[in-house]
């Protein structure tokens, strides 16, 4: 199976969020905390995979009836399972190879580049993960970066209460890893409300920094296994000790935190700032899921009733999530200015030119929504509307995908979009839901542009003071780093204070103001949460 370990040696950090899926709980913990490999993708300590290989490929193959290049449509093999699922389920009895080989018809169709996967023997693989790992392209971005980072599985019961609505085991913590490896900092980034890392007794902050773990030495100890069990518990109700240090002073504190199923709170943060020019909104959004629906539709009500002039989107850690909610903010955004305007277009491979292969639908531009679309709202709903020229948005390494999309549909119709903060992941790209046997599987689809035709941004958008940012698509704006020293929405935050300053004086801060500089943890790291959410999902 593949993970998205997130930082090579090279990165100053990582982010990693406690709401983790099923292939990825264990691998992906000791990725954050050992050496991975580099290229996004790959697995632990020993280095990522090579392409589809050696052995392999070619020749006679062991596979009943398989044929090099030959392709049998894929529904002759659909819901043929080594395991059958009891209850309501389409399973019948099949073997490992029925289940590689509907992979391999899957995939040769609806690969965005089926052209650059090395054919492989589906009766040689006895897993049907490690199988699935194999149907993609291991070719390089221009730039270095593998081409497809983003290809991954969930289990499909975890996946649906994850989407749906946003439950998942932890502490209701995202944890910052400055540095994973030895000397290591863990620094709290951000809490859910109404979580075990919230309660009375532990009161996380952003900005605290963790100095133990059940006894072990986070900056320095070689035991990561206990370290990983502890920041990422796979269960409800495991118990898990940390010394945790205040970013204000050198006082330690000892808490214990119990695992539950916590509710993700994906929009947070909701205000109205006063400044001399009018009100200035401001909206934490961290995850595209379908519970956000409803809490961005209020959020935009909130802030319409406040009367405000400008927005603040906070998107430095949102990973992405179902393209449609992009959608219905970006129009929320713009309002009136996007009525019957296109947001994206989707492009899958040249076999899917004319009709959507998963819908069936005729190919042609999505229009911005005016009304909801059903994830936790009445489908149809009208959507409120703040109707302005432009959008100030905080954005970091973990902003990807259908945070991308916001961006680059926003900008496609004119809109102002205004970036403050690090360089975005650069994921163009995007997935329908693939279920079968009890695994869901998602594998690029399909390409998103926006009204211009421009979707050109696999290296990400930089901000144009950026100098150091040579590849990614530029957008204007500043290079703010990540403060950790103020809480996400306080006006003294260096990423929201540089964009009030840019908003009154078109122009970027040459300095930041003492009080912001004192003790300042600073980085450029990427955000590393359950895969699927650094993804942009269409819906059927």
């Amino acid at each position: 199976m593949t993970t998205a370990c997130g930082v090579s040696e090279s990165d100053d950090g990582a982010m990693l969020k406690n709401r983790f899926i099923q292939f990825a709980i264990i691998v992906m913990a000791v990725c954050t905390l050992v050496d991975c490999g580099g290229g996004g993708s790959s697995s632990v300590t020993t280095g990522g995979r090579g392409p589809a290989g050696s052995g392999n490929q070619g020749g006679e193959g062991s596979g009943a009836g398989w044929v090099k290049d030959v392709f049998q449509p894929a529904s002759n093999f659909r819901a043929m399972c080594e395991s059958p699922r009891m209850g309501n389920f389409p399973d019948v009895q099949g073997t490992v190879t029925d289940e590689n080989n509907w992979l391999r018809s899957i995939s040769n169709d609806l690969y965005l580049w089926y052209s650059e996967i090395v054919d492989v023997d589906p009766g040689t693989i006895d897993d049907a993960l490690e199988y699935f790992d194999l149907m993609r392209t291991f070719e390089l971005t221009p730039s270095g970066n593998s081409k497809d980072r983003f290809h991954f599985t969930i289990d499909t019961e975890e996946w649906e209460q994850l989407s749906q609505s946003g439950v998942a085991v932890g502490y209701g913590v995202t944890f910052v890893l400055i540095r994973r490896t030895p000397p290591r900092e863990v620094l709290v980034a951000y809490t859910e409300p109404d979580s075990p890392a919230t309660s009375l007794t532990a009161n996380l902050v952003r900005g605290e920094e963790i100095l133990e773990i059940d006894g072990v030495d986070v900056e320095n100890s070689s035991d990561v296994d206990t370290l990983n069990l502890g920041l990422f518990p796979s269960t409800s109700g495991e118990r898990h000790t940390f010394v945790i240090r205040n970013p204000d002073s050198e006082e330690t504190r000892t808490v214990t935190l119990v695992s539950q199923e916590v509710r993700s709170t994906p929009v947070q943060n909701i205000g109205a700032i006063d400044t001399a020019s009018g009100k200035v909104g401001y909206i934490l959004f961290n995850d595209h899921i379908a519970t956000a629906e409803r809490q961005l539709i209020d959020a935009v009500n909130f802030l319409k009733e406040e009367g405000i002039s400008d927005l603040v989107l906070d998107i430095r850690y949102n990973g992405g999530g179902f393209l449609d909610i992009a959608n219905e903010l970006a129009y929320m955004i713009a309002g009136h200015t996007a009525e019957g305007q296109v947001f994206d277009e989707l492009q899958f491979n040249d076999k899917h030119a004319i009709f959507n292969p998963v819908t069936g639908a005729a190919l042609s531009p999505t229009l911005f929504h005016t009304t909801a679309q059903g994830f936790s709202v009445d489908e149809s709903t009208p959507l409120p509307v703040l109707n302005l020229p432009r959008v100030y948005v905080l954005t970091g390494g973990g902003t990807c995908s259908a945070s991308e999309a916001i961006m680059n549909g926003l900008a496609g119709i004119g809109v102002d979009v205004i970036q403050i903060g690090a360089n975005t992941c650069g994921k163009p790209y995007g997935f329908y839901p693939l279920d079968n046997c009890g695994t869901t599987y998602f594998t690029v689809q399909f390409r998103s542009i926006n009204a211009g035709g421009f979707g050109d941004y696999s290296d990400g958008f930089s901000p144009t003071s950026d100098t150091d940012a040579v590849a990614g698509a530029l957008l204007e704006g500043c290079s703010v780093e990540d403060d950790f020293t103020r809480p996400l929405g306080d006006t003294t935050e260096a990423r929201l204070s540089n964009a009030l300053y840019y908003r009154e004086h078109d122009s970027c801060r040459e300095s930041m103001p003492e009080t912001s500089l004192n003790n300042m943890n600073q980085i450029k790291g990427k955000v590393v949460k359950p895969v699927w959410l650094n993804n942009m999902m269409a819906s059927p």
